[in-house]
């Protein structure tokens, strides 16, 4: 069921900032006045997953309250018979922990959709309740899942 949440032009062009122009690391997004998706704050690109994870959890009250995050995230990786190389994949996650409020946990799952649909080129997508699904060690499991051997 979709919310009716709309999603601000901001959104795609900070996306395309971090996805053409390589100029961000992380985009946190939130839902504001419970109509629009909306920009929160941008990471530069030098900054770290754990900074990303850190903002995400002050701008959301610990885990009182939910939003959404696109990170631009690198890792070795080697197909069978080459040199190591560095990966980059964008994902988008979730986060809507156990403790939000059960109305917020509702409409950002049920906007999650129209930002899916307006961030053409995103590789996974992530649903987090916890820090252990939000850890960069369980965010790599998943990309490299998508990775070819």
């Amino acid at each position: 069921m979709a919310s009716g949440v709309q999603v601000a032009d901001a959104c795609k062009i900070a996306f395309e900032k971090i996805k053409s122009k390589k100029e961000y690391r992380y985009i946190i997004f939130y839902i504001r006045e419970e109509k629009w998706i909306d920009v929160e704050k941008t990471g530069e690109r030098d900054a770290s997953y754990d900074e990303f994870l850190k903002n995400i959890m002050v701008l959301s009250n610990g885990e009182s309250d939910c939003r959404y995050g696109v990170f631009d995230f690198e890792y070795t990786h080697q197909c069978q018979g080459t040199t190591e190389g560095k990966k980059e994949k964008l994902f988008l996650m979730s986060w809507c922990p156990d403790n939000a409020k059960v109305k917020k946990k509702m409409l950002y799952s049920s906007s999650f959709d129209a930002l899916k649909k307006s961030l053409v080129g995103i590789a996974k997508y992530i649903q987090a309740t916890d820090a252990s699904e939000a850890a960069a060690e369980a965010v790599e499991e998943k990309l490299r899942a998508t990775d070819r051997m």
